[in-house]
């Protein structure tokens, strides 16, 4: 049997991916030069984003994970629930969250708002994917692998009600497979 996913068209290749989330371990790894940043993956889109990410940063650093739910299906409810919460203690400690995507911003915006408060030296967001077409609240990512169109997106972490995460790439949603 032949695995046929609801893939209108390849939108970033795996090559493509990985080229750029170098680039983006690079990038970070000199802006974090002499620090030892906690880098937390927010589950369970970034995970595998966040694996090929944290293991091209040269620099000492510590990984914490948080999941919150956002998602039904191709939309988002625009409440943020908390799933899981961070182990480590953030006081004074520099922040980088990463993301599969920042898509409305309020998962985004929801997650600065309360680490914020618990007295991080700094909070900086890197996001694989970024469409800032669809935000509803102001936010930007300071990495960012690619800007997309407004399109629903599967693969490399991204999900249709948790399927297809696993593909190498990242396509369009095709709704009517």
């Amino acid at each position: 049997m032949q695995y046929n996913p609801p893939v209108k068209k390849i939108l970033i290749t795996q090559e493509q991916i990985d080229k750029r989330v170098k680039e983006l371990a690079a990038q970070i790894s000199a802006d974090y030069k002499g620090k030892t940043p906690v880098i937390i993956c927010i589950l369970r889109g970034a995970a595998i984003f966040y694996a090929n990410l944290v293991k091209n940063i040269t620099v000492d650093c510590n990984l914490d994970f948080m999941c919150l739910c956002s998602y039904s299906g191709t939309s988002s409810g625009g409440k943020v629930r908390m799933m899981l919460d961070l182990r480590e203690d953030i006081k004074n400690r520099h922040i980088i969250l990463v993301e599969d995507i920042a898509d409305t911003g309020t998962t985004v915006k929801y997650l600065q708002e309360l680490l914020c408060a618990r007295g991080p030296a700094s909070i900086e967001i890197c996001a694989l994917l970024d469409k800032p077409a669809n935000r509803k609240v102001e936010v930007k990512p300071k990495y960012t692998g690619f800007e997309i169109a407004n399109e629903f997106v599967i693969g490399y972490g991204l999900d249709y009600n948790e399927l297809y995460r696993n593909l190498p790439y990242i396509g369009v949603f095709d709704e009517s497979k």
